[in-house]
């Protein structure tokens, strides 16, 4: 199995249209429990399967951590990207998402954090996390934290975790050369921005493009998207009849190729501690977006009952 690569727009970068999403190595109470001799096999597996872009952040517990403890030694095989802004310990009393903190001091503390834990000299991309507004940014240098860091080589790229309202102005900004924005069948509420960011030149990564909950195993309705209802997912999905266009798959699979099919993702960043579910993924992803005239009569469905 090959997994397709597409361009991480003008970085130069190729990336599998697959990406890993950290944060399932969190590790309780916040995320399921995984010891590290699991955790290891796992990124193992992935990096052994053709995964090229992992995906975490501090937000993410100790799963930098175990990154650079399992694949450190493997890091010319991967693009690896984390955030910045966020607190550089857990909020006592709190449950994520934390308050973040996107100040120069704090934007170069993560970062330097970030690098001793995943043990490497470089950061491939640094996401600015939680779509902060611009003026909140201009007002706490964000930018030019960033850009002093990338000056000093511990950064290659510059990017936006970015979601309605403010990713519009991001866009704008054109400091930015990725965006993790969130969209699925069922999620589809930035997709003009995704486009937009696209053709600005950014790459662009997909979360929540299988619209986690869904299951393979099963035609059980348990797809929960993050930020959206079970209800509204569900309703969606029955309203553009989207069980009628299966032909046999899964509708975690349906779901995933068609996030795959959109022209201007780069990768889309799926994340599990289960290596059953990760080699599931990497199957799906291998066989590539759905069919042209498919992916078309599904976009149409979903348009029209909106």
């Amino acid at each position: 199995m090959t997994i397709p690569t597409r361009a991480l727009g003008r970085t130069g970068f190729e990336v599998t249209i697959l990406g890993y999403g950290a944060m399932e190595l969190r590790g309780e109470p916040h995320g399921p429990a995984i010891d590290d001799a699991d955790a290891g096999r796992l990124l193992n597996e992935l990096l052994d399967a053709g995964i090229n872009l992992i995906d975490t952040s501090v937000d993410y517990g100790r799963s930098e951590e175990l990154i650079g403890r399992h694949v450190g030694s493997r890091r010319d095989e991967y693009f690896l990207a984390s955030k910045c802004g966020c607190p550089l310990s857990p909020t006592p009393g709190r449950t994520p998402p934390y308050p973040h903190d996107h100040s120069a001091a704090n934007v170069r503390a993560g970062v330097e954090q970030s690098l001793r834990r995943l043990r490497t000299d470089r950061l491939d991309l640094v996401q600015v996390h939680m779509s902060p507004t611009r003026a909140q940014m201009e007002d706490d240098g964000t930018i030019e934290e960033l850009q002093r860091l990338r000056e000093e080589g511990k950064v290659r790229f510059l990017g936006m975790s970015g979601i309605l309202p403010n990713l519009a102005e991001h866009i704008l900004m054109d400091a930015f050369d990725v965006f993790q924005i969130p969209y699925s069948a069922l999620q589809p509420e930035h997709d003009e921005l995704i486009r937009r960011a696209a053709q600005a030149g950014a790459g662009v990564l997909i979360r929540g493009g299988a619209a986690r909950g869904t299951t393979s195993a099963d035609k059980a309705w348990r797809p929960q998207p993050i930020g959206l209802s079970e209800n509204v997912a569900r309703d969606r999905w029955e309203a553009a009849g989207l069980d009628q266009l299966l032909d046999g798959m899964s509708r975690h699979e349906f779901v995933l190729r068609f996030t795959l099919s959109h022209p201007a993702l780069s990768s889309t960043i799926v994340g599990t501690s289960n290596l059953t579910h990760l080699r599931e993924n990497v199957e799906i992803a291998s066989r590539g977006p759905l069919a042209d005239d498919l992916y078309a009569e599904a976009v149409h469905r979903l348009s029209t009952t909106d």
